[in-house]
This record gives C-alpha cells, sequence and structure tokens, in this order.
C-alpha cells in the first residue's frame, strides 16, 4: 500500500472515529455547542498540524469567545442603526483584536482568535446579554477540545496507526 493511501485511510478511520465520541460526550455533560470543536480542529490542521502552536490557538479562541460577548454587550448598549452597530463594532474590535493578537503572536494566534470571535457571534448573537447563560463556557469547552482532543487527538492516532502499519509490513 502506498504511504498516500496509508494516510488516507488512517486519517479517515481517525476521523470518523474520534470526533463522534466527542459529540456524543459533550451533549451528555450539557454542551450544546460541541460542533465547535470541528470548526477548531479545522483551523489546527489548516495550520499544519502544529501540537506547539496548540496553546496560542487555544488562547486565540478564547480570546475570540470573550470578545464576542463583550461584542454583544457594546452592540445590545449602543443607539444607533443595529446596522451601523455592528459595523462599528466589527470595524473597532476587530481591529483591536489583529493589533493585539499580532504584538504577541508567541501567546495568541491571530486567526483562531478572529475565528473564535466569529463562532461566539454565530452563536451568541441573535441573544441578549442576559440570555447568552453558559453558552460562553459551552463554547470554550468545545474550542479546547477542538484543539486538543480532535486536532492533536486525530493527529496522534493517524501518526500510530501509521506507524503500526508500517512496522507491520
Amino acid at each position: 500500500m502506498s504511504e498516500k493511501t496509508i494516510n488516507k485511510l488512517t486519517l479517515a478511520l481517525g476521523i470518523a472515529l474520534l470526533p463522534p465520541i466527542w459529540a456524543v460526550l459533550s451533549a451528555l455533560v450539557g454542551i450544546t455547542t460541541g460542533a465547535v470543536a470541528l470548526i477548531c480542529a479545522g483551523v489546527y490542521v489548516a495550520n499544519g498540524n502544529k501540537a506547539s502552536d496548540a496553546l496560542k490557538m487555544a488562547i486565540g479562541f478564547l480570546c475570540g469567545d470573550i470578545w464576542a460577548v463583550i461584542a454583544i454587550f457594546i452592540m445590545e448598549k449602543l443607539p444607533f442603526n443595529p446596522s451601523a452597530e455592528l459595523y462599528g463594532t466589527l470595524f473597532l474590535m476587530g481591529g483591536i483584536a489583529v493589533l493585539i493578537g499580532e504584538s504577541v503572536p508567541r501567546f495568541i494566534f491571530t486567526p483562531a482568535w478572529l475565528c473564535g470571535w466569529a463562532i461566539g457571534l454565530t452563536i451568541m448573537g441573535p441573544l441578549a446579554v442576559a440570555d447568552i447563560g453558559t453558552l460562553p463556557v459551552q463554547i470554550a469547552v468545545a474550542m479546547i477540545a477542538g484543539v486538543v482532543y480532535v486536532g492533536i487527538g486525530v493527529d496522534a492516532f493517524q501518526k500510530f496507526l501509521c506507524r503500526m502499519l508500517r512496522k507491520a509490513e
């Protein structure tokens, strides 16, 4: 079997096996935002499966989650047209996020911050601040699970399987 085929099949098995376990377990513990893990894992993979970047990616996602709550709070308090509020909030907060993230790239992965912010706004944006409840915590847990369990976990599982198959040859 070619190396490409082994990589494809082991990745398919890892994706088929591990993320569904998270989907089932997250629902059992009351996390309604379990799919967020898949988005965050996708960003992790797009960054090259670099476990060395996992912490700064997780920090970036968490910054985005917090940023979403702040943005929703600000937009709820502003007295302007909702479209103007949205534009102004995204303009200012997006620029500030990039300036902060790019000032400390050793600690924050800016693309994860922006992606985390988009995730948070998508899930919590339609809600009033008073109705958000535990969603920011649920989103945060799913973000960390996406980087650590799905991202690092699937990568490690695939590498393990590849080593085992190479030994068997």
